[in-house]
């Protein structure tokens, strides 16, 4: 068996992550009051975005997702700046120049400064007239050049890092917030992708999915898991699935247009959640730990891929986000390669696999961990790492 004609491999990343945060965003004023490390220029990209488009070409990876930073498209209410817009149609052009598909994504957590003060996803006209506005802008104004969209990123994450845990702006923890937060950042991804596709490129989401493993057979520990599923697997999949938006804290919501709105579904993986009686716990037990404080385990990749499959099946998914922090790059090599071996596995059980993007080519800014947490495969220097060659050679080989 071979992977599939037209399996898609590639690589993703955030602009705040690779080009540093924009000053007209959100993140901006959160890094300047001290509630994140700066970023600085991030990797460079927007300097070296066409020498990366050409090793990760070399590397046969040719689908790259990225975002188009609205904060530097739109850092006024109706106000476009020229320079960004040709700033990125320079980047997609270039991608395209090298042989890169790339894909676009508009929200990956970070908002225009002007947009979070009047409210952000909390209020509904924010959603329905500017945001909409602003896919619409994106669509035609780099439609032309864009190969596919992933209009939002981790959809089912935003509202509870932005509302519920403080960590990201704008710093609330309010339950009654993030439900709401929730539900209009699952419509507005959903709403996106619908205006997307009249684009003619594919779209697909991102759902950060983890592995829910229950660690005993206690009452409490299935009553648990149920509410995390209900949580975080739930509402972006039922409204895929059913048209109706399922929001813990939110009367459901009919929206049968927005049924099947994605051409892949497509998920973020990089954890399994232990759940016990007594609460969340590392999964296994005996797990290494990351330095984002999560066990490594690539096999809960074959867990997510098999329960979507069962959930929905005959769709085609998309590992949209597949990665490991460390410092240990022969630890990057052996994760790459169980995940790809994962996979395979997956399409040889009949699941409609149509790619593998790894997070993330180049060291970034991540997050509230500055640049101590490495993910890429090619590090800040543009020095390609071994375990770039496992993805390499994975396209070389029948699996």
């Amino acid at each position: 068996m071979t992977w599939p004609a037209g399996f898609l491999w590639g690589t993703g990343a955030s602009s705040t992550q690779c080009e540093g945060a924009a000053p007209a965003s959100d993140w901006w004023h959160w890094e300047r009051v001290g509630r994140a490390p700066l970023s600085g220029d991030g990797n460079g990209f927007a300097r070296r975005y066409a020498e990366d488009f050409r090793i990760l070409a070399e590397l046969g990876l040719r689908h790259h997702r990225l975002s188009l930073e609205w904060a530097r498209l739109e850092p006024e209410p109706g106000v476009h700046d020229a320079a960004a817009v040709s700033h990125y149609r320079d980047v997609l052009t270039a991608a395209r120049a090298a042989g890169i598909i790339p894909w676009a994504c508009l929200h990956h957590f970070t908002l225009p400064r002007w947009f979070a003060d009047a409210g952000g996803f909390l209020v509904e006209s924010n959603r329905t007239e500017r945001w909409r506005r602003h896919v619409d802008f994106v669509a035609e104004t780099f439609g032309d050049l864009v190969g596919g969209w992933k209009p939002v990123n981790e959809a089912n994450i935003y509202a509870h890092v932005a509302y519920r845990s403080g960590g990201f702006p704008p710093g609330h923890k309010d339950p009654g917030e993030a439900a709401i937060a929730s539900e209009a950042i699952h419509l507005a991804a959903a709403e996106a992708a619908l205006r997307l596709r009249q684009t003619g490129a594919p779209v697909a989401s991102i759902f950060a999915l983890s592995a829910l493993v229950a660690q005993d057979d206690e009452p409490a520990t299935a009553t648990r898991l149920s509410r995390l599923r209900e949580s975080l697997w739930s509402p972006g999949i039922g409204l895929f699935r059913d048209g109706v938006l399922r929001v813990p804290g939110r009367p459901p919501l009919e929206r049968a247009d927005l049924a099947r709105s994605f051409d892949l579904l497509g998920f973020s993986y990089y954890a399994g959640l232990g759940v016990r009686a007594g609460g969340i716990a590392l999964h296994p037990p005996d797990a290494q730990v990351s330095p984002l404080g999560y066990g490594i385990w690539p096999d809960g990749l074959a867990v997510v891929l098999d329960e979507l499959h069962a959930a929905l099946p005959g769709t085609p998914l998309l590992v949209a986000e597949f990665g490991v922090g460390t410092d240990d790059d022969a630890l990057r090599a052996r994760y790459l390669e169980r995940g790809l071996a994962l996979t395979r596995g997956a399409l040889a059980r009949g699941i409609d696999v149509r790619g593998f993007f790894y997070w993330t080519a180049v060291d970034n800014y991540e997050w509230l961990h500055g640049f101590d947490v490495r993910f890429g495969i090619i590090d800040r220097e543009r020095k390609v790492r071994e375990s770039a060659r496992v993805l390499q050679r994975a396209q070389e080989s029948p699996s």
